[in-house]
């Protein structure tokens, strides 16, 4: 440190006055640049980010770069599901999940809400701010510490594992997120505004469980790849549409596809196709997503007619909608289906009960009235459906059948059931397990469905244990069980020596006079007991690092998932009857967890099922003019738990809840109330053929997509699966909501509802039947 030269160290005289004043003048302007100089020292852009577990927590530096996150196939561990020991241990219950998207900021249309007693109303979010302000000295109760919650469940970040307070490395769209001085001091409503029109940096989804990023010093070359890369996403979507002032106008163009009007992106990649090592089990019916999405729109079939409604539709469609003759012609004797003038005809048979599927269903209740169809089996797993008789009349029990088949020679058989008005999805039993998670299914049934369940250690059938309930039934129904030819007695003896050794117990053996088949009905155990005595562990239990409920893309395992341990906890006993089951609270929700939407786990449920109900009540069935009589196949393509199916009971329709794979883990207890849904990633395509849904609703969906892929190829996939005069129903914020319209308009949708207030909107559009001249170069 330098020292100013002083009078008797330099042995000259005092100053004159003149120079006293040049001095103080001097030590002002000195004292002037420190001062400015600490104010830009703690204005720095390099701060910590307090920390959200017991890791130390490391400064990040403030990019301006948007950074997308990837999604991992593996699903994090689903906190509403673990043992009584796991929640003490707090491994798991520890990890939170919060969705800061608040329903309510969109605007009620018939504007109930401002009559609504404030009970009803949709909670308030109060998350809606940077990761670090989700911590504050003061939380708000329902997300006190003490509290375990929700997990996302599917997907840890890459090369992550989950630890406690919020840090999981979930495949969630948030990523850490940084806040300066000045927000500090703002109030809470003021952020909320101010972070309407950020960047995905300073979006939160879920606050709490967001995508890990890496630290500062190696976060560069990453960010600049995803500067890059949205740089050439920028410069591609330019190239495909033109400006013309601030309204985009796009650039739409047929398929290229030898699929032509079938057209299914992720099951009909024959250059993915061509490339694998293997079909043996079953490679090429499984799903190869194209890298970029599909942009193009699919043509419809000539003569194309508006569907028949249901529950006509049931026996009977018309050929021009799904102009295929093969199976009838192959599967005709069993009646599946037949052709007949401009109709496609439904007898209601099927392989295993050709004298139709209701004597069938019947006969097994008789056999076993314990399955209590419509009652305690609610929810049931149909593999190999075919058209999916076997599902279109247990409408008639009450039940609801996941039914699921190849996109295979069975040509278009999963299309003739969607347009039956029949639920149902393209899928095979190949490498990877099903996109459910575990033991949500009442029953499941197979009837001569071409599976091989007893070869190389019951793989196959293991996933099946892992999809069924504690105490479910599968009901099998094959040649083997009836049969005495040499190859079914050695099926017969096979699946004897691996069903007993899975604990399963063979409750029921009987026959079907009229059709002339036999049936096995096997029950899974509903504890531990009978897998810790057995002699030789084979199959073997699986191991505790596996999560019995990821199902994105992962392998399958040839192993038994141990059962749920614990009074209080998913699975140790079986849900309420129907249809109580659908209002009633799971038991094994509670208030020592958060929900989804920051209250109380059990507070959040019931308070989601009260705004759906006044939503759809007011708004959807009585508000939009839309005929509901026309309306069967729905997708709720953001379910959460379920609240928006639930309010649609009485229509005569059924919803695929869809829990997108970034998302809080909830599909569980959409099974629990006694519907159905799946795991899907929306950057990629649906496993569903054209024209299957006349329904789709997106909650806050949209403006989550953009921070992970294009809007453009997402809407692309809405208007495949989409019927002509199908209604799509869109919340989501107001700038989200305007490009979604601007994208219909393009296509001349008809656009029948928009509403904005807030910064929150409603879009309300109905597809046409219009399609583009021009097709798109060869794929």
């Amino acid at each position: 440190m330098a020292f100013g030269r002083g009078a008797k160290m330099d042995g000259r005289r005092p100053s004159s006055p003149s120079s006293s004043m040049c001095t103080t003048t001097t030590v002002v302007v000195f004292v002037a640049l420190c001062l400015v100089g600490a104010w830009m020292m703690t204005s720095t852009t390099v701060f910590p980010v307090e920390p959200t577990s017991n890791k130390k927590s490391e400064p990040i530096e403030v990019s301006t770069s948007n950074k997308k996150t990837e999604v991992k196939d593996q699903r994090a561990e689903v906190g509403f599901g673990e043992t009584d020991e796991a929640a003490k241990s707090g491994s798991v219950s520890s990890e939170k999940f919060e969705d800061t998207d608040n329903n309510d900021n969109v605007p009620d249309e018939s504007h109930s809400n401002r009559d609504a007693p404030e009970e009803e109303k949709f909670p308030e979010n109060t998350m809606e701010k940077p990761v670090e302000m989700a911590e504050e000295k003061e939380p708000p109760k329902e997300k006190e510490d003490s509290k375990d919650s929700f997990d996302d469940a599917n997907g840890k970040s890459e090369g992550q594992s989950a630890k406690e307070g919020g840090e999981t490395g979930q495949s969630g769209d948030e990523e850490e997120k940084s806040t300066t001085d000045n927000d500090v001091e703002k109030s809470d409503g003021e952020k909320k505004e101010d972070q309407e029109g950020k960047s995905e940096d300073d979006a939160t989804e879920q606050p709490q469980i967001e995508e890990k990023v890496e630290e500062s010093g190696e976060k560069e070359p990453a960010a600049k790849a995803n500067e890059a890369a949205e740089s050439k996403n920028e410069k591609e979507a330019q190239a495909a549409s033109k400006s013309s002032g601030d309204e985009i106008t796009y650039s739409w163009k047929l398929c290229n596809s030898s699929a032509v009007t079938d057209y299914i992106p992720c099951l009909d990649n024959e250059k993915a196709i061509k490339k694998l090592h293997s079909t043996k089990h079953y490679e090429h019916r499984e799903r190869h997503c194209p890298a970029e999405p599909p942009t193009c729109l699919v043509p419809l079939p000539e003569g194309y007619k508006h569907p028949i409604e249901w529950p006509k539709s049931r026996d009977k469609v018309w050929y021009s909608n799904v102009p295929h003759t093969k199976l009838a012609e192959y599967k005709g004797h069993q009646n599946w289906v037949k052709v007949s003038g401009d109709h496609l005809l439904f007898p209601g048979g099927g392989t295993q009960f050709k004298n139709g599927a209701l004597h069938y269903i019947d006969t097994i209740q008789q056999a076993l009235p314990d399955i209590a169809w419509g009652k305690r089996s609610r929810v049931i797993l149909d593999v190999g459906c075919g058209v999916a008789s076997f599902g279109g009349y247990m409408f008639d029990r009450d039940v609801l059948t996941m039914s699921f088949a190849p996109k295979d020679e069975h040509e278009a058989q999963v299309q003739f059931a969607l347009e039956r008005g029949i639920p149902a999805i393209s899928a095979v039993m190949g490498t990877k397990r099903l996109p459910y998670p575990s033991r949500v299914f009442d029953v499941i049934h197979c009837a001569r469905c071409r599976v091989p369940w007893h070869i190389e250690g019951g793989k196959l059938l293991l996933e099946l244990n892992r999809l069924l309930r504690p105490g479910g039934y599968f009901v099998w129904s094959a040649t083997p069980v009836y049969q005495k030819l040499p190859e079914d007695v050695e099926i017969w003896n096979a699946m004897s020596s691996l069903t007993k050794s899975m604990c399963w117990k063979m409750v029921k053996k009987t026959k079907d006079t009229l059709n002339q088949v036999g049936m096995a009905i096997y029950q899974k155990p509903m504890d531990n007991n009978c897998y810790e005595k057995r002699s030789e562990d084979s199959p073997p239990l699986c191991k505790e690092t596996d999560d019995a409920d990821a199902a994105w893309n992962v392998p399958l395992q040839a192993c038994i998932p141990k059962l749920p341990i614990g009074p209080s906890v998913r699975g140790s006993k079986w849900p309420e009857m129907w249809p109580q089951r659908l209002e009633k609270t799971p038991f094994w929700i509670d208030g020592s967890r958060v929900g989804v939407y920051g209250k109380p786990a059990n507070e959040d449920f019931e308070a989601d099922y009260a705004h759906w109900k006044r939503v759809v009540s007011k708004s959807y069935v009585n508000g939009m003019g839309i005929d509901w009589s026309k309306v069967r196949n729905v997708m709720d393509m953001r379910a959460v738990y379920g609240g928006f199916a639930a309010a649609l009971r009485d229509q005569k329709v059924w919803v695929m809840n869809i829990v997108p794979i970034d998302s809080p883990d909830t599909l569980p207890i959409v099974y629990e109330r006694g519907l159905f849904g799946m795991y899907h990633d929306w950057c990629e395509s649906f496993s569903t053929y054209p024209r299957t849904y006349d329904l789709l609703h997106a909650d806050h969906l949209f403006s989550k997509l953009k921070k992970r892929c294009k809007l453009l190829g997402v809407f692309a996939e809405v208007d495949r699966i989409l019927r002509p005069e199908g209604k799509l129903i869109v919340r989501d914020n107001a700038e989200t909501i305007s490009e979604l319209e601007g994208m219909a308009k393009s296509l001349q949708w008809e656009v029948r509802m928009t509403y904005a207030k807030d910064k929150e909107g409603l879009l309300c559009v109905q597809k046409t039947t219009w399609r583009p001249k021009e097709i798109e170069a060869s794929m």
